[in-house]
């Protein structure tokens, strides 16, 4: 498959995950594009803070299901919904993070994958 059509799937997934974190008023979503990272291990890291476990939980639920709807895409993998503090949501290309707001600072994924080209999405009033 064509490079350029692979990179076209994961932004339009990367978006879509956007589209679906903000659908449950996520903060402070992140998009780290890691494409020119060599050892990087997808295309993009895709960030956002929950105010509360069950608003966690809801953002999760909320992306997994707005995916599928809009790209017939499931996840390959989903990790942390049994704690709700860093829920992992793994489309391969596009990792989805998110986290309870006390729990983001900890792992402070902005800085540890720094090289990457960042992108602040406004909040949603």
């Amino acid at each position: 498959m064509n490079k350029e059509i692979i990179n076209n799937e994961s932004q339009q997934l990367c978006d879509t995950i956007v589209e679906g974190m903000q659908e449950n008023k996520a903060l402070d979503i992140v998009v780290l594009d890691l494409r020119e990272i060599e050892s990087a291990v997808c295309d993009f890291f895709v960030i956002c803070t929950g105010e509360s476990s069950t608003q966690v939980d809801g953002i999760s639920s909320s992306l997994v299901r707005y995916t599928r709807e809009k790209l017939s895409e499931r996840p390959w993998r989903i990790e942390g919904q049994h704690n709700s503090e860093w829920v992992l949501i793994d489309y391969v290309s596009v990792v989805a993070h998110v986290f309870y707001k006390d729990t983001r600072p900890f792992y402070d994924l902005e800085d540890l994958w720094a090289d990457g080209k960042r992108t602040d999405i406004p909040n949603l009033d």
